[in-house]
């Protein structure tokens, strides 16, 4: 017997996955556990996040911690800080998506971010 959850709740459980990613960008987030905060399946879970939000939930947690990333390296946090409280392993791995979401490294973002707020006079 297959049960379906309504187009609200499936929001709502949404809404609270959200939630969760945006407040533990520095935890793993394995799928089963967004899953679970959802109340789906893992299937359904992944089916109902890619058709709501647009992408799948691992690419969105990917993007999230990069745009996590880039509003610390525009403070001008080391990147190996930046690095580790945005959730990624290690400062290769930071640099590995950031450049393949951003097309340049964390470097060079932060470079172009400093020259950019810079007075000129």
């Amino acid at each position: 017997m297959m049960t379906t959850i309504s187009q609200g709740g499936d929001a709502r459980s949404l809404a609270a996955v959200l939630a969760h990613i945006a407040a533990n960008l520095d935890e793993p987030l394995p799928l089963d556990d967004l899953a679970a905060i959802s109340g789906l399946s893992v299937w359904r879970f992944a089916t109902v996040f890619r058709e709501r939000i647009g992408m799948a939930p691992h690419r969105y947690v990917s993007l999230q911690r990069v745009r996590y990333a880039q509003a610390l390296l525009r403070e001008g946090a080391a990147l190996a800080s930046a690095a580790s409280e945005s959730g990624f392993c290690d400062q290769s791995h930071l640099s590995r998506r950031f450049k393949r979401l951003c097309g340049i490294t964390p470097g060079q973002y932060q470079a172009r971010s400093a020259a950019s707020s810079t007075p000129h006079l």
